[in-house]
C-alpha cells in the first residue's frame, strides 16, 4: 500500500478495469498525431534539434504514468517553457548543439528537483488560491488562445505575430486578402466536420477516423504536391541515458532557469489537474502533483530531454478521444518511440490542417459557457473574475493571466474582510434564535441590551471599523444601553491591533457604565486574547457559551422585565 501511495500509477494498474483498455488504446493512437508535431515544434522553439522534443515527449509520459496522480493529464514540451529554455540555452551554448542539449537536460533536472522538494515539503497548498471561476476562466482563455493559433493553419496560410491579438488580426486580414488555400481548408474543414459528427459516438473515435481518412486522401491524391502542408518524415534516433555535464560557471543560471520552469509548469499543471478532477470525480492532491511533475522532469533530464509541463492543448485531445487512464499516454509514448526508430515515414502524409482541426475540436469541448452562466446567476462578481482571467490569459499570457486573476481574488477577499458585514440582532416572534434587524424589521429588541454580530476575523485592517460600528449600534439603540453583547461566533482570530482596540473599547464603555460581554466566542480566539495578554482585562463571567445565556445573564443581573414569545422556555433561551 505504501508503494501504491508513492506510485499512483501502480495503484491504477492494480485496479484497472479491462473495459477501459479499448478507449485507452484508441486515445493513445490519437494522441500520437498531436504529440509528434508539437514535440518537434517546441524543441525547435527552445533552440534545440527537433528529435529532442520527441525525447521530451516520450520519457515524461512514462514517468508521470507511474508517479503522477491525474488519470488523463498529458505532459510534454510546452510553449511557455520553450521561451525560458531558449533564454538560458542559446546564450550559454554558443551555437554548440551538444552543449545546448546538455544545458537543457540540466535545466530539466533542476526543474525536477525543485518540484520534488516542493512536493515533499507540501507546498501544494498554494493551489487553493485557484478558485473555480479562475479555473474556468483559465481554460476558456486557453481554448481561445489555441484556436486562434491554429486557425491560420486550418486555412492554409501563416501569420507572423507573437501575441494572440496580433495572430487574430493577421488571420482576419489574411482571409480578407484571399490568402486561404482552399484544398487545405477543404481537408481540414472536412476533418473538423467528421469529428463533430462522431463526437457523441462512444464506439468510434471521430478524431482517429478523421486522421486516418485524411492521411489516406492526402497519400492517394498527393496533396503535398498541390500546396497542402503535411507533417513529413520524422527525425530518427533513440533516447539514451545520459548525465548532462555542464561547466560550473553555467550552473547558477541553469539552476535558476530550471526553478523558473518548475514554477511555470506547476502553475499550469495545478489548474489542469483540478479542472479534469472535477470532470472525473477524482480527488486532487497538489503535493502528489508536484512530485509527479518533478519525477517526469527528472527522468527527461537524464534522457536528453528538457523541462516539460502539462499540456492544455494535448490533454483535451486525450479527453475527447476517450482516455480513461494514463495508459493512453503510455500507448502514445510507445507508438512515438516505435515511429522514430522503425517508421519515420508512416505519418509523413498527415496534413497540418487536420492536426489543427483536431486541436480546434478539442478546444471547443473545453469551453464551459454553462458554468459561466451559473456563476453569473449565483454571484456576478465571480463571473467577472472568471472573464477577467480569460482576458488576462488571452492578452498578457497564460501564467500572467492566472497570476492577475489570483491577485484580483486576493484583493476581493481582503476587501470583504476589511469591510465585513455586521448586524444588530433582535428576537423575532415564532422564530428561534436572534436575527438581523435589517432582515427582520418586525423583531423585538430587549430594552437596554444591544446584540452585535461581526462576520469576520478581527485584525488590523478592520479593528477600528469594528469599534466604530459597535459605538454606532449603541448610539442608535431605542433605549439607553446597559450591556453590549458581541455575538463572536463568526470571529475566527484576533491579532495584536484588534486586541488593543478591544481593550480600548472596553475602557470607553466602562466610562459610560456599559458592560461589554461576549457570546459564542471560540476557544482558539480566547487563546489568542490570552496569548496577547488582554483576556484578563475582561470579566470572566461575561463570556457566555450562547446568545440565549447572555440574554438571560443580562435579564437576571439588571432585573429587566421581558416576556419572550416562547412561553415554554425561560425568557431569553433558545439557540442562536
Amino acid at each position: 500500500m505504501r508503494v501504491e501511495r508513492f506510485m499512483p500509477g501502480l495503484h491504477v494498474l492494480m485496479h484497472y478495469n479491462r473495459a477501459w483498455l479499448k478507449d485507452d488504446i484508441v486515445a493513445g493512437l490519437v494522441l500520437v498525431t498531436i504529440l509528434v508535431p508539437v514535440g518537434i515544434a517546441y524543441s525547435v522553439a527552445a533552440g534545440l534539434p527537433g528529435v529532442y522534443g520527441l525525447y521530451a515527449t516520450i520519457i515524461p509520459l512514462f514517468a508521470y504514468a507511474l508517479f503522477g496522480p491525474s488519470r488523463i493529464l498529458v505532459l510534454g514540451p510546452d510553449s511557455a517553457l520553450a521561451a525560458v529554455i531558449f533564454a538560458v540555452v542559446v546564450p550559454l551554448s554558443g551555437g554548440d548543439p551538444a552543449k545546448a542539449v546538455a544545458l537543457a537536460g540540466a535545466m530539466a533536472i533542476a526543474a525536477g528537483i525543485t518540484s520534488l522538494l516542493a512536493g515533499f515539503i507540501k507546498l501544494g497548498f498554494v493551489t487553493d488560491l485557484l478558485s473555480k471561476p479562475i479555473r474556468y476562466g483559465y481554460m476558456n482563455g486557453i481554448a481561445v488562445v489555441v484556436m486562434v493559433s491554429q486557425a491560420p493553419t486550418l486555412f492554409g496560410f501563416t501569420v507572423d505575430a507573437n501575441d494572440v491579438i496580433g495572430k487574430f488580426i493577421g488571420f482576419v486580414a489574411g482571409v480578407a486578402e484571399g490568402k486561404t488555400h482552399w484544398p487545405t481548408l477543404a481537408i481540414g474543414g472536412g476533418a473538423l466536420a467528421l469529428i463533430a459528427l462522431l463526437r457523441h459516438n462512444r464506439r468510434i473515435s471521430g478524431i482517429l477516423v478523421a486522421v486516418l481518412a485524411a492521411m489516406l486522401v492526402a497519400g492517394v491524391f498527393s496533396l503535398d504536391q498541390h500546396g497542402v502542408a503535411v507533417l513529413g518524415a520524422l527525425p530518427q534516433g533513440f533516447p539514451s541515458f545520459t548525465v548532462p555535464l555542464i561547466p560550473l560557471t553555467d550552473l547558477f543560471q541553469v539552476a535558476i532557469g530550471g526553478a523558473v520552469a518548475a514554477v511555470l509548469a506547476f502553475s499550469e499543471t495545478s489548474v489542469l489537474s483540478r479542472t479534469y478532477a472535477m470532470k472525473t470525480g477524482d480527488q486532487v492532491n497538489p503535493d502528489k502533483e508536484m512530485i509527479g511533475l518533478g519525477a517526469a522532469n527528472l527522468a527527461t533530464g537524464f534522457f536528453q530531454g528538457f523541462p516539460i509541463s502539462s499540456s492544455a492543448s494535448r490533454t483535451p485531445v486525450a479527453d475527447a478521444a476517450g482516455a480513461k487512464t494514463q495508459l493512453a499516454c503510455v500507448v502514445g509514448a510507445v507508438v512515438v518511440l516505435l515511429l522514430i526508430v522503425y517508421g519515420p515515414d508512416l505519418l509523413k502524409t498527415l496534413p497540418d490542417a487536420v492536426l489543427a482541426a483536431v486541436v480546434i475540436a478539442s478546444m471547443v469541448g473545453l469551453i464551459d459557457l454553462k458554468s459561466l452562466v451559473r456563476i453569473y446567476r449565483m454571484r456576478p462578481a465571480e463571473f467577472w473574475l472568471s472573464v477577467g482571467c480569460s482576458a488576462g490569459v488571452i492578452v498578457v499570457g497564460t501564467i500572467e493571466g492566472i497570476g492577475l486573476a489570483v491577485v484580483i481574488a486576493l484583493v476581493a477577499f481582503v476587501w470583504e474582510s476589511w469591510r465585513p458585514y455586521s448586524a444588530i440582532l433582535s428576537r423575532v416572534d415564532g422564530l428561534k434564535g436572534y436575527h438581523d434587524i435589517t432582515r427582520y424589521p418586525q423583531g423585538r429588541r430587549i430594552p437596554g441590551l444591544v446584540l452585535f454580530r461581526w462576520d469576520a476575523p478581527l485584525f488590523f485592517a478592520n479593528a477600528e471599523l469594528f469599534s466604530t460600528r459597535v459605538l454606532d449600534a449603541i448610539q442608535s439603540a431605542p433605549t439607553p444601553t446597559r450591556w453590549l453583547v458581541v455575538a463572536a461566533e463568526p470571529v475566527t482570530s484576533v491579532d495584536v491591533t484588534a486586541a488593543d482596540v478591544l481593550s480600548e473599547l472596553k475602557e470607553r464603555l466602562d466610562a459610560q457604565g456599559i458592560v461589554l460581554a461576549f457570546a459564542e466566542m471560540k476557544d482558539p480566539v480566547k487563546d489568542d486574547l490570552k496569548a496577547l495578554g488582554v483576556f484578563s482585562r475582561f470579566e470572566q463571567d461575561h463570556f457566555f457559551p450562547t446568545l440565549g445565556q447572555a440574554v438571560n445573564g443580562y435579564l437576571e443581573e439588571n432585573g429587566v422585565p421581558w416576556t419572550d414569545w416562547d412561553e415554554d422556555r425561560p425568557a431569553g433561551e433558545g439557540p442562536a
